[in-house]
C-alpha cells in the first residue's frame, strides 16, 4: 500500500495536484501489518470506519452499521412528513406517492451495491 500511495502522491505532484494529507484516511482490513502509511512522510490517520459516498465502510466488512443508518435517515424523512400523514384533504394515493418519492429513495439509497 505505501508503494501505491508513493505513485499516487509522485504522478499528483507531477501534474500540479496536491493531495491534502488532512482528509487522507486508511482503513486497514485483514492486514497484519502495523506499519503507518506515509504520505510525504507525513504518517496517514487509521479510523475503524468512514463514510464514502453515503454508505459506511468499517473493518468488519458487514453492512450492519450502514443499514441502521439508512433507517435512521428513512425515519427521519418519514417524521418530516408528519403533517401531511394528518391531512385529510390528502388522498391515500398522495400520501403514497409522497412516500414512494421522499422515503423510499432515502431508504433504498446504495441498497444495488
Amino acid at each position: 500500500m505505501q508503494e501505491k500511495t508513493n505513485i499516487v502522491a509522485e504522478n499528483s505532484r507531477r501534474l500540479g495536484l496536491n493531495i491534502h494529507r488532512g482528509k487522507g484516511k486508511i482503513l486497514k482490513i485483514n492486514s497484519a501489518s502495523t506499519a503507518p502509511i506515509l504520505l510525504e512522510d507525513v504518517a496517514l490517520e487509521e479510523v475503524e470506519s468512514f463514510t464514502y459516498l453515503g454508505s459506511t465502510v468499517d473493518k468488519k466488512g458487514g453492512t450492519d452499521a450502514d443499514v441502521r443508518v439508512r433507517i435512521g435517515k428513512a425515519r427521519a424523512a418519514f417524521k418530516q412528513l408528519k403533517n401531511v400523514w394528518k391531512a385529510s384533504k390528502l388522498t391515500k394515493n398522495t400520501k403514497l406517492r409522497l412516500f414512494n418519492t421522499t422515503v423510499k429513495p432515502v431508504l433504498l439509497y446504495g441498497a444495488e451495491t
